[in-house]
């Protein structure tokens, strides 16, 4: 049997409010209630571009507020361009081969 992990308190406990504006969220009005609604789209892409800009905006303590491991992963392929230059960072983190960017057929040569 394997001992809870503890983990760490949000960066800020408005985190935790509905109606609250996450700080990783700046170019944008959208609240924390709106990012969970985003975040169970049933697009796919839609998704991927909110969980990209948590990864890539938030503190790595906060990200686990909004989805899982599980839920990255699942959405990897469709979250590496919204990832920028945190790519290899979460690749590392999550156990996952380091991504090849830009994707071999989007090069030209």
């Amino acid at each position: 049997m394997h001992a809870a992990r503890p983990t760490l308190p949000p960066t800020s406990d408005e985190l935790l409010a509905a109606e609250a504006r996450p700080y990783f969220l700046w170019w944008t009005d959208a609240t924390v209630a709106e990012l969970r609604r985003r975040l169970a789209s049933d697009d796919a892409h839609e998704r991927a571009y909110w969980v990209g800009a948590i990864l890539r905006e938030a503190n790595t303590r906060d990200v686990w507020l909004f989805v899982t491991p599980d839920e990255v992963r699942a959405l990897w392929p469709r979250l590496l361009r919204h990832l920028g230059h945190t790519r290899s960072r979460w690749a590392w983190l999550l156990g996952l081969p380091e991504p090849e960017w830009p994707p071999a057929e989007a090069r030209h040569g």
